[in-house]
């Protein structure tokens, strides 16, 4: 669902990011849910599962290879499977892994309410769970109304910390073009039931404010989280503010920023007069392969290969050892632009 310490060579891999990780446990005291659970006795070889919404995009590859890389180096037998979006397939793919007796399950659940029942089932086989990128409640199907201990642990990046990059930057690039706030408008898109989406749009929001004052009305635009859904939403609030001449685009991810910019470029606005700050640089690094301007003007590189790591590599620890997950623990991130997002070490297919 960002970024924000300084960003790390592919090359150096999840082994030295366990090092430079911020770890967090639940402020409330308590244990949380899933890590502290039974968890079945494990055979000479550990086996996982990784559920993933959205296999197919570019941040979740990278952290399906990250994770396979983690898995063959620790001897562990991982099946990836693509969940899409939908929440039907969560369910049953968790039976179905519950059912092939699995160890460990390693869930980015395209709908938060499947969580209590995520929960529920791997608790009952006593499989060990957590979660990447996104939260899930074991209580309720909102994990922003939930109590933090009933959170399961999870793996990936501050939602605030890099919201919060991203609206700096939005600010500083609104201060070099020198607009009006009169006839500017932000746009800040997000599938609105994602909690870690929300965190990400308000921290983007407060660090603009900070920066570039609050003059500038902002309009929330709900979206699927995909670029064409951000893109007809977008398309559609841009038609109803003919007068506004210059456009801010944040979002929950790069889908959202892109879908953003792509509508604003079919409705004639040039790119100087368009402020696109993405957010995982796997769709942005796109425009910038190009000779033409865009209105990408930077976006927040999150690396997925180190969270797919990353989250193997805590649920090992978790069955070979015992150890127990941390409520959260994040990796770095780093803002980049057209001129130096291959410097970075973000990869653009």
């Amino acid at each position: 669902m960002s970024l924000v310490p300084s960003p790390r060579a592919a090359a150096l891999g999840a082994t030295a990011l366990v090092t430079s990780l911020v770890l967090t446990g639940c402020s409330s005291g308590k244990e949380s849910t899933s890590s502290s659970a039974s968890v079945a006795p494990v055979g000479k070889k550990i086996s996982m599962t990784y559920l993933q919404k959205q296999g197919d995009q570019e941040y979740f590859i990278g952290e399906a290879d990250g994770a396979k890389a983690k898995a063959a180096e620790l001897g562990v037998d991982l099946k990836i499977v693509n969940l899409g979006n939908d929440a039907n397939k969560t369910i049953s793919e968790v039976q179905s892994a519950v059912a092939q007796k699995t160890n460990g399950l390693i869930v980015v659940v395209p709908d938060p309410a499947t969580g209590p029942q995520v929960v529920q089932i791997a608790k009952d086989a006593k499989v060990a769970l957590l979660t990447s990128d996104d939260q899930i409640c074991a209580t309720g199907p909102d994990p922003a109304a939930c109590d933090k201990a009933a959170l399961i642990p999870r793996i990936g990046f501050s939602g605030q910390q890099m919201g919060g990059e991203v609206g700096k930057r939005a600010a500083q690039e609104y201060k070099k073009a020198g607009w009006s706030a009169a006839d500017t408008r932000i746009i800040s898109a997000w599938k609105q039931d994602v909690t870690v989406c929300g965190d990400r749009v308000k921290a983007s929001n407060t660090a603009f404010a900070a920066t570039a004052g609050s003059g500038v009305k902002k309009i929330d635009v709900a979206t699927d989280n995909t670029p064409t859904g951000a893109q007809d939403k977008i398309a559609a609030t841009v038609t109803a503010n003919p007068a506004v001449k210059h456009w801010i685009v944040w979002g929950c991810n790069d889908e959202n920023v892109q879908g953003g910019v792509t509508a604003l470029a079919n409705a004639g606005f040039k790119a100087d007069d368009v402020i696109g700050v993405g957010l995982g640089a796997y769709l942005a690094c796109k425009d910038w392969q190009s000779t033409k301007a865009s209105g990408m003007k930077a976006a927040l590189f999150i690396n997925g290969k180190d969270v797919g790591a990353l989250a193997v590599q805590t649920m090992y620890d978790r069955l070979k050892n015992g150890k127990e997950m941390p409520a959260e623990a994040f990796a770095p991130t780093t803002m980049v632009d057209a001129s130096t997002w291959k410097s970075a070490g973000a990869t653009c297919s």
